[in-house]
């Protein structure tokens, strides 16, 4: 048996672009970084970015392009790959490729698209806040007065 599962949090790096196959089903592709600190040689803080190319499929990947912009935060599982090719420069490189399974939206969304009262559709692990969010509701707190 093998496994090849993976799980990332991080943040888009450009906005979502949906497209269509011949049979109609949706695809949507964007980049994604992830960040982190290490300490180099000499003991300083260095940031590290990871960068992947995520593709969502059907309603998921309407879902990302909906709501998601560059900047979004994001969490994915999928399966992970690896794309090697060579550049103009004859340059041997490598991409990180994520097919997801899962998506769920973790903030700073596009708030035109909340606002606007058409999410119904909103389908991740964070759609009864969404929903929320969008209609105003504070979740029963009505006696803050703010």
């Amino acid at each position: 048996m093998s496994f090849n599962k993976i799980i990332i949090v991080g943040n888009l790096g450009r906005d979502p672009e949906l497209r269509y196959t011949p049979q109609g089903t949706a695809v949507c592709n964007f980049s994604m970084a992830t960040n982190e600190k290490r300490r180099d040689k000499s003991g300083e803080l260095q940031d590290i970015t990871t960068w992947f190319r995520v593709t969502l499929w059907g309603r998921q990947a309407e879902n990302a392009s909906k709501y998601l912009q560059k900047g979004s935060q994001v969490y994915i599982e999928g399966r992970l790959r690896i794309d090697e090719w060579t550049d103009r420069d004859g340059n041997s490189r490598q991409t990180l490729d994520v097919n997801a399974s899962d998506m769920q939206f973790l903030g700073g969304g596009r708030q035109d698209d909340y606002s606007s009262g058409d999410n119904e559709d909103y389908d991740s692990g964070n759609s009864e806040t969404a929903r929320a969010a969008a209609s105003g509701d504070s979740g029963g707190d009505d006696d803050i007065p703010f």
